[in-house]
């Protein structure tokens, strides 16, 4: 018999209408189980109550803890895979942590809802126990932290929420899913290459900026001011950003914070080819680091994670040129 964990974070999925109308997570795992609609045979589940709170409130040392209790579960003999419920806003983000910092090859896998669940819709129930089967499934082994949604499972390094509020939000853009669900049987198309770190917590601190046509440098002053130990910049096209934005850069580094550049774009990678003020070749000449394929968003986790592990400039290079 399989065995299953399931942590429960709260979310979409473990919400329902409150007296103001509004909606919020007051559900426990054990509710979430009693929705199933499918048997699942051959499998044995347990429910461990992490939190109950919408994903939107969570923070780095939260989920840096949610992290170590799914490695905790996955130490256990008696656990085959993790399945995690949980919001769907920073769901790509807590996942992408857990893919980067748990080197168990048994499955972990995050789903939640898009309709919570007191509607008679939802499609909570049937997430989960998708969740569940991928969770068992030995084919789901060696594949890192994944997604699974409406059906289809996904690579947390590239899945992202493309919808706020359709129940097929989840989408690999450039890529495509690993695999799907079809009535009840786990298949894999794909087998995505690990990327895994040393496990060093992760650094506070880190910081964000989107600019758009015309942006100041203001924020990106400040940041040099203030000390922050990054700065992920979600610039345009191949890695290009507004006028200033490479002298800023530069005082940035000299400042001591190490600056990655990502692209606003769902789809390619950063890479130096346009030159002048600031185009991504003055952007690398002024110290900045390119971050291939990878999100701004989970840009910032991955270099949490590098920074906690005290890896140096050279080795921060090396772990983004993977991507």
């Amino acid at each position: 018999m399989k065995r299953v964990t399931v942590v429960s974070t709260g979310g979409t999925i473990a919400s329902g209408k409150a007296s103001d109308h509004s909606v919020v997570a007051d559900r426990k795992g054990a509710a979430l189980i009693a929705t199933l609609h499918d048997p699942l045979d051959g499998m044995a589940v347990e429910v461990d109550d992490f939190a109950s709170v919408g994903s939107y409130a969570l923070d780095l040392a939260t989920v840096y803890q949610l992290v170590r209790c799914i490695a905790g579960h996955l130490e256990r003999d008696d656990c085959d895979g993790v399945v995690v419920t949980h919001g769907t806003d920073t769901m790509e983000e807590t996942a992408f942590i857990a893919d980067l910092l748990i080197g168990s090859d048994k499955p972990v896998v995050f789903t939640g809802a898009q309709r919570h669940a007191d509607m008679p819709d939802t499609d909570g129930p049937r997430n989960v126990a998708d969740a569940i089967r991928v969770a068992a499934a030995p084919i789901a082994r060696g594949l890192g932290s994944l997604l699974v949604f409406e059906g289809d499972i996904h690579a947390a390094a590239t899945v992202s929420k493309t919808h706020t509020a359709r129940v097929d939000t989840f989408r690999s853009a450039g890529y495509g899913k690993l695999g799907e669900i079809d009535n009840g049987v786990v298949y894999i198309q794909r087998r995505p290459e690990r990327r895994v770190i040393a496990d060093h917590g992760l650094v506070e601190g880190i910081e964000l900026v989107k600019p758009g046509l015309g942006s100041s440098t203001a924020y990106l002053d400040f940041c040099a001011s203030a000390g922050v130990p990054g700065v992920i910049i979600e610039a345009f096209g191949r890695g290009n950003a507004p006028r200033g934005y490479a002298d800023a850069v530069a005082r940035l580094v000299k400042a001591g914070a190490i600056v990655v550049i990502a692209s606003r774009c769902p789809e390619g990678r950063t890479l130096p080819v346009y030159g002048a003020d600031s185009g991504a070749t003055t952007l690398q000449a002024a110290g900045a680091i390119f971050a291939g394929e990878l999100s701004a968003i989970k840009s910032r986790l991955l270099l949490s994670a590098l920074l906690a592990a005290k890896a140096d400039r050279n080795a921060i290079a090396e772990a983004f040129a993977r991507y």
